[in-house]
């Protein structure tokens, strides 16, 4: 069983890049300090005790996933819009779109005696939409909120299976764990196959899902409902960009009289939407 590959937090952003691109996942160990963790348990650790455990076996009997993280937690922005993450996202996806943006935020707490999740890919939320098989349309991150152990759970990742079909989800002998120490990340794309591992310890594992998707495609978490304008408008403007507040393309998801949804949210009005990228691609519906 080989490991998969690792880096320190002083990575360069295409060495990480190169190893999403070839073995489809990377591991950065400690990119953020464990106060940053703490605080963002701190703030969300009331929202994982009203959630309730999952209704079958993929999402997890005993496991809770909590979402709304930029609503919830002022912290969580350390994490999900980390510049090193970001960058690396903009490398893999922008081959395919002129932007990308947040798919899903979660805290995963997996209880002692959880099972082991089914191995997938993250892509398959499109309905099993058979993009292009050798097309990234989507960045998926695990931050460790705690030591990530065999034992504990850690996730399962397949490397070298961006091009594997799809019946090598049962290939569980090839799945490795991706151990890490408290505030580390592993990186795998949306053609990564991967799955929760089985905590066998006596304590909750938990980590923080943040995925992300290219700017064409719709989010699996509504940051529209989980983060409302009047809670979005508070937060950093790049961090309302991502979670969706922006053009997704030269006429995508505007607002109203074609108004740019960014400048609606922040009082800015007037003028249209259209003609705003780099490349203006022309308008072919009236």
């Amino acid at each position: 069983m080989s490991d998969l590959p690792r880096f320190d937090h002083s990575v360069a952003s295409s060495e990480v890049v190169q190893a999403l691109s070839t073995v489809g996942c990377a591991i950065i160990e400690r990119l953020v300090d464990t106060e940053v963790v703490d605080h963002v348990l701190q703030e969300m650790q009331p929202f994982i005790d009203a959630t309730p455990y999952g209704s079958e076996n993929f999402t997890g009997l005993q496991t809770k996933r909590t979402g709304a993280l930029l609503a919830r937690s002022r912290s969580s922005i350390d994490l999900v819009a980390h510049p090193l993450v970001l960058d690396i996202t903009q490398q893999i996806l922008h081959p395919y779109a002129s932007t990308f943006q947040l798919h899903l935020t979660q805290i995963i707490a997996i209880d002692p005696g959880g099972q082991a999740q089914g191995l997938h890919r993250d892509q398959w939320c499109f309905n099993m939409f058979p993009f292009p098989p050798e097309m990234d349309v989507e960045v998926s991150t695990i931050w460790a909120l705690d030591d990530f152990t065999e034992e504990n759970g850690a996730t399962r990742v397949i490397p070298n299976s961006l091009l594997d079909p799809p019946s090598a989800i049962t290939d569980d002998h090839r799945a490795v764990p991706a151990t890490m120490p408290k505030g580390s990340i592993v990186l795998y794309t949306g053609r990564t196959i991967h799955g929760g591992g089985a905590n066998r310890s006596q304590k909750v594992r938990r980590a923080l899902n943040v995925d992300y998707i290219l700017g064409w495609l719709r989010q699996e978490e509504n940051q529209y409902l989980s983060c409302p304008p009047d809670v979005a408008r508070e937060l950093p403007e790049h961090v309302q960009k991502l979670a969706g507040y922006s053009m997704g393309a030269f006429a995508l998801g505007y607002q109203d009289d074609i108004r740019d949804p960014f400048a609606v949210l922040n009082g800015r009005e007037g003028g249209s939407s259209f003609g705003g990228l780099t490349t203006p691609v022309p308008i072919v519906n009236g």
